[in-house]
C-alpha cells in the first residue's frame, strides 16, 4: 500500500509539474469542443491518449 501511495503522488506531481510549465491539458490540438446554443460538448481525446501514455509509461518504470 505504501508503494502505491509513493506512485499515486509521484504522478500528481509529475501532472502539476507539466500543468505550471505551460502545457495546456484539456486543451490540446484534437481535443473535440462542440458549441450550438445552449449546448455544449466537450471530448479530451488528444489529453487522454496524453495521459495514458504518461501513465503506462510512470507504471512500467517503477514496476522495475
Amino acid at each position: 500500500m505504501g508503494r502505491t501511495l509513493v506512485v499515486v503522488g509521484v504522478i500528481i506531481a509529475v501532472i502539476g509539474a507539466v500543468m505550471m510549465l505551460g502545457v495546456p491539458l484539456g486543451r490540446l490540438p484534437g481535443d473535440v469542443a462542440i458549441r450550438r446554443g445552449n449546448v455544449s460538448f466537450y471530448l479530451p481525446l488528444t489529453t487522454s491518449i496524453v495521459v495514458s501514455v504518461v501513465l503506462t509509461l510512470l507504471l512500467a518504470f517503477f514496476r522495475r
